[in-house]
C-alpha cells in the first residue's frame, strides 16, 4: 500500500507518453552509469539520450535546477566524450586517477557558482513560469518565499551533480562521492514530485555509485 501511494498513484494523472518517456530516460540513465563503472566510453552516448529526455521531463515538473543540470550534462557529455576518446588507447576504455589540489579548487568554484546561478533562477521562477511577461503581480511574487524544501534540495543537488559530472569527465575517482551524496538526496525529492520511476532509478544509482567508487579506486591503485 505504501509502495502504491509513493511510487504508483502519482502516475494515475500522467499520460502514457509521459510514463514511457520517463521509463526510457531512466533506462538509458542506468545504462550510462553501468558504462561509467566499466570506464567505457559508451557512458556518454547513452547518457546524452537520458539527459536530453530529462531536460523536458524536469522542466514540466518544475525542477528547474535539475532541468538546468541536465542541459549541462548534455553539454559536458560531449566534452567528456572528446576527452575520453583522446585518452583511450582502445577508443573504448580509459584510465582513472585521484583529484589533485587544482581539481579541488576548481570543484569548489563550480559548486559555489552553481548554488548562486540556480538560486537566481528560482528567485525569478514566477517570471519564468509566466513566460517572461512582467506584471505588478509577478514583481511581487519574485523571491524565495515560494520555494519548498524540494526546491532547495534541487538547488543543492544541482551543485553536487555539476561537480560530479566535471570530475567524471576528468576521470577522477572522487566523482563517485558526489554522485552518491546527490543520488541519496534525490530519492525523497523525486517521490515528493511524483516521479516514482525516477526515484527508483536514484536508488539503483546509489548502489551503482558505491560499486563505481570501489571499482575506480581499485583501478587507480593498479595504475599507480
Amino acid at each position: 500500500m505504501i509502495f502504491y501511494e509513493l511510487f504508483l498513484k502519482p502516475y494515475e494523472s500522467y499520460t502514457l507518453f509521459q510514463i514511457f518517456l520517463e521509463f526510457i530516460a531512466a533506462t538509458f540513465g542506468m545504462l550510462s552509469v553501468y558504462f561509467s563503472i566499466k570506464k567505457n566510453i559508451w557512458v556518454y552516448p547513452t547518457g546524452i539520450i537520458s539527459t536530453t529526455l530529462y531536460v523536458y521531463i524536469l522542466f514540466v515538473f518544475g525542477l528547474l535546477g535539475d532541468c538546468m543540470i541536465n542541459v549541462y550534462y548534455s553539454i559536458m557529455s560531449v566534452y567528456g566524450w572528446v576527452l575520453w576518446s583522446k585518452s583511450s588507447e582502445d577508443h573504448v576504455h580509459v584510465n582513472v586517477s585521484w583529484a589533485d589540489k587544482k581539481d579541488w579548487i576548481f570543484s569548489i568554484f563550480l559548486f559555489l557558482l552553481s548554488l548562486g546561478l540556480v538560486s537566481l533562477v528560482y528567485y525569478y521562477k514566477p517570471l519564468i513560469d509566466h513566460q517572461f511577461i512582467f506584471t505588478k503581480k509577478i514583481e511581487q511574487a519574485l523571491g524565495f518565499e515560494h520555494l519548498d524544501w524540494a526546491n532547495w534540495l534541487d538547488v543543492f543537488t544541482t551543485a553536487i551533480f555539476l561537480v560530479g559530472m566535471w570530475l567524471m569527465a576528468k576521470r577522477k575517482v572522487e566523482n563517485w562521492i558526489f554522485w552518491i551524496i546527490g543520488d541519496i538526496i534525490c530519492v525523497p525529492m523525486m517521490i515528493y514530485k511524483g516521479l516514482g520511476i525516477t526515484s527508483l532509478q536514484y536508488i539503483v544509482f546509489t548502489i551503482m555509485a558505491f560499486k563505481g567508487y570501489f571499482e575506480w579506486k581499485r583501478s587507480s591503485q593498479k595504475i599507480s
